[in-house]
């Protein structure tokens, strides 16, 4: 059964086979702005490594912290692993403040799904158990984006409960309750 968990090393391999599914799509290149897209520049040559993997999940876990250095702009935020036992299938980013980029763009959580899980509702499960612990970082409701043309992302914030409330340039912004659901973190 999948679960939510702080990054770990045990998921090593798993981990890399699903960088290479999200790299096969494009994912990781210049123009990739995305916490995937940054971590696959910054860290993804030193992956292979055990080493470097396991530099990688601290600097990962560490970014919760409010003293972590980090690019102007960008705010502490938690990340969580949805994995089954041994296999990696996919992240979740709790921002623990809005910034007025966030507000527009990113919002409060993001998530991905390997290419090889999607459509299996991991989304959805993964969304759902996240927001006990964005309710434990003080956030009463979240802000969750998608692209106004992502027809899937839109169903797993709107089955979360998520209410529209407008379009900003080509996001969608839906506002998510995080009270009284249940999940892990």
């Amino acid at each position: 059964m999948p679960e939510l968990v702080r990054p770990t090393t045990a998921v090593h391999a798993s981990y890399l086979e699903a960088v290479a599914e999200f790299q096969a799509e494009g994912r990781g290149a210049p123009d990739d702005d995305s916490l995937l897209g940054r971590d696959i520049r910054t860290y993804g040559r030193h992956w292979h490594e055990p080493a470097g993997f396991a530099a990688f999940v601290a600097a990962t876990v560490a970014d919760a912290e409010e003293d972590t250095p980090r690019p102007p702009g960008f705010v502490p935020s938690t990340v969580l692993w949805w994995i089954d036992g041994d296999t990696f299938i996919g992240r979740l980013s709790i921002r623990h403040r809005l910034t007025r980029r966030l507000l527009d763009w990113g919002g409060l959580i993001g998530y991905d799904v390997r290419p090889t899980a999607r459509r299996r509702g991991h989304a959805t499960a993964m969304l759902r158990a996240s927001l006990p612990a964005a309710r434990r970082l003080g956030h009463e409701r979240v802000l969750v984006t998608c692209d106004h043309d992502n027809v899937a992302s839109r169903k797993v914030i709107e089955a979360n409960g998520g209410v529209f409330e407008d379009r900003r340039a080509e996001k969608l912004r839906y506002w998510i309750d995080t009270g009284g659901q249940s999940g892990l973190a």
